[in-house]
């Protein structure tokens, strides 16, 4: 039986059937502590999913981490910066109505979450890696467009990789 912490504690309720079904376990909360209860396996990947649920992901998106090759990572703020205008950086990763977020979603083919002063990213263990340094970038003072033509510098030298190990087989 594992044991964690949950400040979404109605979400993971409306959700509960749902989340039992998908990951074979039997979830119980006293408070905001929800107790899992299942198969090893399947009780390290409810973690990892009330996690993300935790950052602020969907209960949709959080379940994509069944999959062998998704995983969640959490990346701190303050652990990157030194700054104490803490705003302004999240802002910075936010952009102007979303678009920052969404672009960095759109170019990665990741999920992101911003919640507190802690950025969730679910998304393929490869793509995480570009992420990362994407939102590093931002976080330290980084131009959002130059952290984009980064990303689609990288995607296009990905793409033209996959291609020719398509042709040399």
């Amino acid at each position: 039986m594992q044991e964690t912490y949950i400040e979404s504690l109605a979400k993971v309720i409306r959700n509960k059937l749902k989340l039992e079904k998908q990951l074979n376990i039997k979830i119980t909360n006293k408070g905001k502590n929800i107790f899992i209860n299942g198969k090893p396996e399947n009780e390290f990947t409810a973690i990892e999913i009330l996690k993300a649920i935790n950052m602020g992901f969907s209960t949709d998106c959080a379940l994509q981490l069944k999959q062998e090759n998704i995983i969640l990572q959490i990346v701190n703020i303050k652990d990157i910066t030194k700054r104490n205008d803490l705003e302004r950086v999240r802002a910075r990763i936010i952009g102007t109505h979303g678009k920052t977020l969404k672009t960095l979603e759109n170019l990665t083919q990741c999920s992101l979450s911003l919640h507190d002063n802690q950025i969730g990213i679910i998304g393929d263990a490869e793509e995480i890696k570009d992420v990362i340094q994407s939102v590093i970038s931002l976080i330290q003072g980084s131009k959002q467009n130059n952290v984009y033509a980064r990303l689609e510098r990288q995607r296009k030298k990905k793409r033209l990789e996959n291609k020719n190990i398509f042709q040399n087989q």
